[in-house]
């Protein structure tokens, strides 16, 4: 039997089995007089929400991956106590997926003229500022019957830092740098610039080191040692171009260049280098020069923070002229690029001269250990014709790698993984060769 209006109402207050019978207003009045009554005490005793104190404080910086909290201070300035439901809405990716509900919402109470604190604890997965939007609070009163809703804005910020996962490579890297700089017992062959001691010949050592006046003092040859040269400059040069966006394993390629980027950021300035940082895609995204060695691998961890891959083609004519405006003496230039063929030979190259004439230029990329495991894959026409496109992807990109090495370009092509040591051990090699 269809109720009227009066009928539903009535089934919905709970006062009247459904469909008995229809009353009038008046009986409706009497019989939830005590309900309309205990609503209107429960909303009259729920605290105000507009009269609530709210301030944050907490983390305003998180490496990505690790755990952030904030902390919200509520204060009940009015003469109820607050019984409340509470969201502290951020950004999706400022929690892993899944996770979010349970984060973001509290209950608490607080007593008249009281404050209470709730800490919403953060675990962001992509990098950048994460921005609290706002909080939401439902009061209610001693019934549970009625509730008053309302918001408020409460600004917070986040910066989600790179995680720097290559930092595990640094202790043994500075191991050898200590080795180049004659501070441990191994003596290295390497040549810099500036003598520091005499040793004995050993089969193997470059003639052209050989004292012969040192020599003729003494029964044995004498060869001079040199110390790796420092207070070099190195320009880290990130492009941030279309290339950059492809992405590798479970991040793009950008992030895995700014991991090797932080890794020799920080053993140069161990080094006594100096350290620079230009993000260019189309224009500068971001520069960082003249840092103390101490400044140097937090201005660049905070640089790279909000750094994303821009969906256009990168400009190599005005990356290389950006960069020899920000190296006007002889520097090392490490570009952290793709070694795809196209943006290769129809940008860098062209432009290539004007920096290798004044520049020592190591180029170093991101490669895809997909591409090396389809071109083992075999078993059926499908899994041939992938590697037979493998195959030819790798061929394409070593073809690249020998044309920048023929312009005097040193190149590092390596998977995400190794990308960092393989481009330290680079400049390592460099140092110890004395092309610094």
């Amino acid at each position: 039997m269809a109720l009227t209006g009066r009928a539903a109402l009535l089934a919905a207050l709970g006062a009247l089995p459904i469909g008995i019978w229809e009353p009038s207003w008046t009986g409706i009045l009497a019989i939830n007089a005590p309900l309309a009554l205990a609503c209107a005490c429960d909303a009259a005793l729920a605290a105000p929400v507009r009269r609530l104190g709210l301030t944050r404080s907490g983390d305003t910086s998180v490496r990505l991956g690790e755990t952030a909290d904030v902390t919200l201070t509520v204060t009940n300035s009015s003469g109820r106590p607050l019984r409340a439901q509470l969201r502290d809405a951020w950004p999706p990716s400022s929690w892993e997926p899944g996770t979010e509900v349970a984060a973001s919402r509290h209950r608490l109470t607080v007593p008249p003229g009281e404050r209470r604190r709730l800490t919403t604890r953060l675990r962001p997965t992509r990098r950048g500022d994460r921005q609290s939007d706002r909080v939401t609070i439902r009061s209610y009163g001693p019934l549970g019957l009625f509730s008053r809703q309302g918001s408020h804005k409460v600004p917070w910020t986040v910066r989600v830092l790179p995680p720097f996962t290559s930092r595990k490579h640094l202790p043994s890297r500075l191991a050898r740098l200590r080795e180049l700089d004659g501070r441990t017992s191994v003596l290295t062959r390497g040549e810099g610039t500036e003598f520091d001691s005499l040793r004995e010949y050993v089969p193997g050592d470059d003639t052209r080191s050989i004292d012969w006046r040192a020599t003729a003092r003494q029964t044995t040859v004498a060869v001079r040692t040199w110390r790796p040269e420092r207070d070099r400059h190195i320009l880290l040069v990130l492009d941030t171009g279309r290339t950059s966006a492809g992405r590798v394993g479970n991040a793009p390629r950008l992030d895995s260049s700014m991991d090797a980027a932080l890794l020799l950021g920080a053993l140069a300035s161990r080094a006594g280098d100096r350290v620079d940082l230009l993000a260019y895609d189309r224009r500068v995204r971001a520069l960082v020069q003249g840092r103390a060695a101490g400044e140097v691998l937090p201005s660049l961890v905070t640089a790279m923070a909000t750094l994303e891959p821009e969906l256009v083609e990168t400009d190599a004519r005005g990356l290389a002229a950006t960069a020899l405006r920000t190296a006007p003496r002889r520097s090392l230039i490490v570009l952290l690029t793709s070694l795809d063929a196209a943006p290769i030979e129809e940008g860098l190259l062209p432009v290539l001269s004007s920096l290798t004439q004044r520049h020592t230029v190591l180029v170093a990329s991101v490669a895809d250990p997909h591409i090396a495991h389809m071109a083992t894959a075999r078993g059926n026409a499908e899994a041939v014709y992938e590697a037979a496109a493998a195959a030819q992807a790798q061929t394409e990109r070593h073809r690249t790698a020998e044309q920048l090495q023929r312009h005097g370009v040193t190149v590092v092509d390596a998977t995400p993984d190794d990308l960092a040591p393989a481009l330290a051990d680079a400049y390592l090699a460099l140092k110890a060769a004395g092309r610094l």
